[in-house]
């Protein structure tokens, strides 16, 4: 099935790749939402009592650099320097993705080749005037303080610049992604459970205008029987031979 993938890929004019974390997992990544993984152990803090409560906020930072101890050192595995090849060659015009790690641009993408509908973990935001505030420095005022940071120019609330839940998706994000979507003959979805909405909608908006769409998940979805080709395999390798890595 990887070789008609790749037969797929040839023919196609404009392919889009949608990732979720399956992809990641073989770089030491876990997905959460998996039976085991960490929104099984503990609720996820919404949005709202993020901006409600000092306690919640303190509770989110001490969880972030916990989790962070098993990410920092995480690499982009072969499925995701496969999909930089294809990127790079041309074949792939935008990477949609629902991880926050940054490993697609780890992997040598463009940072304007990828769209990050769920944001990035890497770094922090000011909620109220946007500025950029690095992780390190988050942590060092945490760890002195015990107290969640707040923005060293307007004093606003900093968070990770991630989507929590109950936060709104992003705009401009999402509106790519759908431009992205309408203009691709090949939608080739790629380690996600296609459960999370409005982010699975996207497959759906592509098979319905016309593109090929292609499934490669290690558990079947429920977006698999609309799909044109299912591949049930581990990520890493069939990628590797669609794109023929050496």
């Amino acid at each position: 099935m990887s070789g008609e993938l790749r037969e797929w890929l040839a023919e196609a004019r404009r392919a889009v790749v949608f990732t979720g974390a399956g992809i990641s997992t073989e770089s030491g990544i876990p997905d959460f939402r998996s039976p085991g993984g960490l929104w099984t152990k503990m609720s996820p803090i919404d949005f709202d009592d993020f901006l409600r409560s000092e306690d919640m906020r303190r509770e989110a930072w001490r969880r972030k650099f916990e989790i962070d101890k098993t990410i920092v050192s995480a690499e982009p595995n072969k499925g995701h320097m496969a999909v930089a090849k294809l990127v790079d060659t041309g074949k792939v015009s935008h990477v949609i993705t629902q991880n926050i790690d940054n490993l697609h641009q780890n992997s040598g993408i463009p940072a304007e080749k990828i769209i990050e509908l769920h944001g990035n973990g890497t770094y922090a935001k000011c909620l109220d005037c946007g500025l950029r505030h690095e992780l390190a420095w988050v942590k060092m005022n945490f760890e002195a303080s015990g107290e969640a940071p707040t923005c060293r120019e307007c004093g606003g609330i900093v968070k990770s610049a991630t989507i929590s839940f109950g936060q709104a998706m992003p705009e401009a994000e999402m509106r790519r992604a759908e431009e992205a979507t309408l203009a691709c003959d090949l939608f080739v979805a790629i380690g996600s459970s296609l459960k999370v909405f409005p982010a699975a909608g996207f497959p759906i908006i592509a098979k319905r205008n016309g593109a090929r769409l292609v499934i490669l998940n290690r558990e079947p979805t429920e977006l698999d029987r609309i799909a044109d080709l299912v591949i049930h395999d581990e990520i890493g390798p069939t990628l590797g031979a669609v794109a023929m890595l050496n």
